[in-house]
């Protein structure tokens, strides 16, 4: 598994760290570039329900190799730039002198 970036939504189950035996679905803040065992990971993050709301912030320790990628975090897209402002055109004067 590539790098995880903020915003990635995660199921952690059993094969991650037993005790994650009733998996949990995580949406990642950042990875911690913590010392760990070879293969394994400090995650911060949320914990979500059912509903994707957060009910919890954590700090897991977990195999890469058990977690699963559900969905990338959206990548942002550029604003769009602004038209240059354009100056209005000046107007000529149509003014016809009487004879």
């Amino acid at each position: 598994m590539s790098a995880l970036n903020a915003g990635d939504l995660l199921r952690v189950a059993q094969a991650a760290s037993v005790q994650f035996r009733t998996p949990i679905l995580f949406r990642v803040i950042r990875e911690l570039n913590w010392t760990t065992y070879d293969g394994w990971c400090w995650l911060d993050g949320y914990q979500l329900d059912t509903k994707g709301q957060a009910v919890a912030r954590r700090s897991i320790f977990v195999r890469r190799a058990g977690i699963t990628l559900l969905r990338p975090a959206p990548r942002p897209t550029p604003a769009p730039r602004p038209a240059p402002a354009r100056r209005p055109t000046p107007q000529v004067s149509t003014v016809r002198a009487s004879r």
